[in-house]
């Protein structure tokens, strides 16, 4: 068919997961990426949904999206290992290898020609042809976290994780090598690629909706610390393990585990001071009700929103080194190195509510001068060329 041609400013915008609702780390970005893409031009969306739940969102995208092909993926994991070890390329790639999604970016491709092309997570860029110009935000360097996982793993998990590590690598440098930009959540994150026109742009936080006045806390006895994340995801399982068996024997109070999908790991943890939540209808009124916040997690990349969100919120955020390390916090928030410090600093924001107010206060006045959204994303236009 003949192309229509250029728009005013029209955007091909590529995503592994359809981006609403933004009810996970990496919809929160790809959600508000979705809508400043939507004041530079008319934006056709191309997306995966996990589940369910993923689809029926057309009128809710509608403000936002010109257009959208939402594919639903039903690939198993044990099915893309066996692909990818018979085809020679990383799981990753191969768990987002869908015809269907290979036949809809190809009748968008084909039905006009595009002002500029975001591809958000590496996994989509299988679906653009060679000549193909874009910007390419990675968020993350998966490479470098499978290539994490593979210290700790052990026997044919430790060969997969480091086949991962290197296939996914030399993906990543090729793709980047063809992007007109290529985009990390931090300047850390950045730091650790050297291929193609490298850039950081920042994750933020809506600070109005995650306002401390916009949700009552949930009911729940005191004093009670409090997790949040997609427990599905292994650094977050890896991070309340470790917190329920280290941390949590050396302070006071009750621990909540607050997310969707908890695994069989994770809800192993239930016990008298463990509570595990499941999917909850508003994340906000839990961590409005925490005393402290933590993210002790082992592994971390990027910038994480379940630290933004606290601060956000003016809650008091006890985070580890990994965590804390994509954040321009300023000393509003404690960094805790290993358990003893964090049950250190843990306690001594439970005996002195004054102090923990202070730092939560001081938390979301950084929240809010350093992380609006729109500040982060400005840099977008120029470097998609619009």
């Amino acid at each position: 068919m003949d192309r229509e041609g250029v728009g005013v400013n029209d955007i091909l915008f590529l995503a592994h997961r359809v981006p609403y609702p933004p009810d996970r780390g990496d919809k929160v970005r790809s959600h508000h990426v979705m809508r400043h893409l939507s004041t530079l031009g008319r934006v056709h969306l191309a997306s995966f949904a996990d589940d369910a739940r993923d689809l029926g969102h057309d009128a809710a995208l509608a403000p936002w999206c010109a257009s959208a092909v939402v594919v639903p993926r039903t690939k198993g994991n044990a099915r893309a290992a066996a692909e990818a070890l018979v085809g020679g390329r990383p799981v990753s790639l191969a768990a987002f290898d869908h015809a269907d999604m290979r036949a809809a970016v190809a009748r968008l491709l084909d039905a006009r020609c595009y002002a500029a092309i975001y591809v958000y997570s590496g996994q989509m860029a299988q679906y653009l042809p060679d000549d193909a110009r874009f910007v390419m935000d990675f968020v993350d360097l998966d490479s470098a976290k499978f290539a994490a996982y593979a210290e700790t793993a052990r026997g044919p998990m430790r060969w997969m994780m480091r086949r991962e590590a290197r296939l996914l690598g030399r993906f990543e440098r090729k793709v980047a090598a063809r992007a007109q930009a290529t985009l990390f959540v931090s300047t850390a994150e950045a730091a650790l690629f050297d291929t193609g026109r490298v850039h950081a742009v920042e994750n933020g936080i809506d600070t109005g909706l995650f306002d401390p006045a916009s949700v009552p806390p949930v009911v729940e006895a005191g004093p009670l610390i409090v997790f949040t994340g997609q427990m599905d995801y292994r650094p977050n399982i890896d991070a309340v393990r470790w917190f329920v068996n280290d941390v949590l024997p050396g302070v006071p109070g009750r621990f909540a585990i607050v997310g969707r999908s908890p695994t069989a790991a994770v809800r192993a943890l239930v016990g008298e001071r463990v509570i595990v939540t499941g999917e909850v209808v508003d994340v906000r009124g839990w961590i409005a009700a925490a005393d402290v916040v933590v993210a002790p997690l082992l592994l971390a990349r990027g910038v994480q929103n379940k630290v933004l969100e606290a601060m956000a919120m003016a809650r008091p955020v006890v985070a580890s080194t990994a965590a804390a390390e994509g954040i321009d916090h300023g000393g509003a928030i404690r960094v805790a190195g290993d358990a003893g410090t964090f049950v250190n600093e843990i306690k001594a924001l439970l005996d002195d509510p004054v102090v923990a107010d202070t730092l939560g206060q001081a938390a979301r006045a950084r929240a809010i001068a350093r992380y609006g959204w729109n500040a982060r994303l400005a840099p977008l236009a120029a470097l998609m060329g619009l």
